[in-house]
């Protein structure tokens, strides 16, 4: 038995070093750990359990018969992460280039169905030269499965890609599928087609960086939702997130102990927003100030910044956060906004975590440009998605809300709980300058004084319309309150949400304007 167990070890041993020193030590050389050391980083503590170190491609063609790839060139297994089970599997660039063959792939299918079997996130760590092409039409074949897979896990378990070196091709299209996906400056990147081949069919010269490197896709495209300077910081951002999902679509994410006072007022918040309306204030100082402990994580903080997404805790439970940012194009609705708002309103919903709006939008962003690029379809998917969430919605109005984007931005109309609004809040049609040039232009034009004459006829409308107090009276706002008392208010509100069900009409799925 000791032999057999001598050779055990030894057989291990040599499958967990992967593609050998020299190919380890070029890995390191770039900036990045092997894919076993990520592991060991991503899990708690001597918690991961490795499965499938024995499996072997079956490819005869082109020499691969005499090719050997530890572990097939992928790490897969489950552990804890924060103390609760996680599945993860992690190409191993030092073998064979982490390239996906039939066999790569199979580990990859088996790790995503085992998460959805017991119910727990799946993690998959992205570092691959792409299809092996020796393998041809199977390793083809081993992308469609994992694919098929991530879409049947997708709203069932969180799904994270981290991209930790290239990722082209066909390859792409599983992070794209994923909720969540983490880039690591200079050492990751995500194409179709690589800068060679765009050089050859476009004529343009580009980096592989500038071309699909982790600030193009956070900050330019918004395939990616975090960038990182390092591997380290990458993989502290995956545990912090995970901290506010759930295991899966049955359960509710963790409550933390809170010691922060759940009466805590915020004085500041009464003099946050400017008198001027037209000028600008930081809404993530509101968000801090009312999450517990000051502490708000966000998701794609370079993309789309007229939108701000994330998560906070209030009474130590999570909360995802929608919120207008007039520091960026005043906080109009774009394209981008639309899109980025519509896609975490539904990662939320798909999880059970509450969506608390905060609301400053003039409208949504006028021009051709937008026109053309169909902000009327972008612009539906976010109204869409808030129609469609089930999970407690609460909205808090802080200054101006206007025409279709107060609408859109979970108005009572499209499925609010509970709407808050603060006393400078202006909910309207649009602004009074404005309204008072239509409703008013008769009697402007027929003024011995047109111009004092609108400034009295814009007054008059501030006067009447450009306050919460006529949406209230309409029950369209629940309470108006006094800024400082935001974070009470919404514990309160969240808390009698708690056991909030909705039944809606049995259907296939709806048809979410794409």
């Amino acid at each position: 038995m000791s032999r057999k167990l001598t050779e055990l070890n030894e057989l291990k041993l040599k499958l967990r070093s992967g593609g050998g020193e020299k190919a380890v030590e070029k890995q390191h050389s770039l900036g990045k750990m092997t894919a076993r050391e990520r592991l060991e980083k991503l899990f708690d503590a001597g918690t991961f359990v490795e499965t499938g170190l024995f499996v072997k491609h079956r490819c005869t063609n082109f020499g691969m018969d005499k090719k050997e790839s530890p572990a097939e060139g992928v790490v897969t297994g489950f552990g804890q992460i924060n103390g609760r089970l996680t599945y993860a599997a992690a190409q191993d660039f030092t073998v064979i280039g982490g390239s996906l063959g039939e066999m790569h792939a199979d580990k990859i299918v088996k790790c995503q169905e085992a998460a959805m079997k017991v119910g727990a996130p799946m993690i998959c760590i992205n570092d691959s030269g792409g299809a092996r092409i020796q393998e041809g039409v199977d390793a083809l074949s081993g992308y469609g499965r994992i694919f098929y897979n991530n879409t049947l896990a997708s709203g069932v378990i969180p799904q994270i890609s981290v991209i930790m070196g290239p990722c082209a091709g066909g390859a792409v299209y599983s992070p794209a599928i994923t909720d969540f996906i983490f880039m690591v400056e200079n050492t990751s990147q995500m194409f179709i087609t690589g800068p060679q081949v765009i050089k050859t069919v476009t004529g343009e010269d580009v980096t592989a960086e500038a071309l699909g490197g982790a600030m193009t896709h956070n900050s330019i495209s918004g395939v990616a939702h975090f960038h990182a300077a390092d591997e380290n910081a990458c993989i502290e951002q995956i545990r912090t997130l995970l901290s506010y999902l759930p295991q899966n679509n049955m359960e509710k994410a963790e409550t933390f102990a809170c010691s922060d006072d759940l009466n805590r007022l915020s004085p500041e918040l009464n003099d946050i927003v400017p008198e001027n309306p037209n000028k600008a204030y930081e809404m993530k100082d509101v968000i801090r100030a009312v999450a517990d402990d000051n502490v708000f994580f966000e998701t794609q903080s370079e993309y789309a910044k007229n939108i701000i997404t994330g998560f906070i805790r209030l009474a130590g439970k999570s909360i995802g956060i929608i919120a207008s940012e007039p520091k960026a194009m005043a906080g109009c609705l774009d394209i981008n906004a639309s899109d980025k708002a519509a896609r975490f309103i539904r990662t939320c919903d798909c999880f059970n975590i509450p969506i608390l709006t905060f609301e400053d939008v003039p409208g949504f962003l006028p021009g051709t440009q937008q026109e053309h690029g169909g902000i009327i379809r972008h612009g539906a998917k976010m109204l869409f998605a808030y129609s469609e969430a089930s999970v407690p919605m609460v909205t808090v109005i802080t200054r101006k809300a206007y025409g279709g984007a107060y609408i859109g931005m979970c108005s009572k109309h499209l499925g609010a709980d509970i709407v808050y609004a603060w006393p400078e809040a202006q909910i309207a049609v649009m602004g009074a300058e404005g309204a008072a040039n239509i409703i008013f232009a008769k009697d402007i034009k027929a003024s011995e004084n047109p111009q004092e004459e609108r400034a009295k006829k814009i007054a008059e409308y501030d006067n009447m319309m450009m306050n919460p107090y006529v949406a209230a009276s309409r029950g369209y706002v629940d309470d108006v309150i006094e800024p400082a008392t935001t974070r009470k208010m919404l514990i309160a509100a969240f808390n009698s949400l708690e056991t909030k069900v909705v039944r809606k009409a049995n259907k296939k799925h709806g048809n979410i304007p794409l």
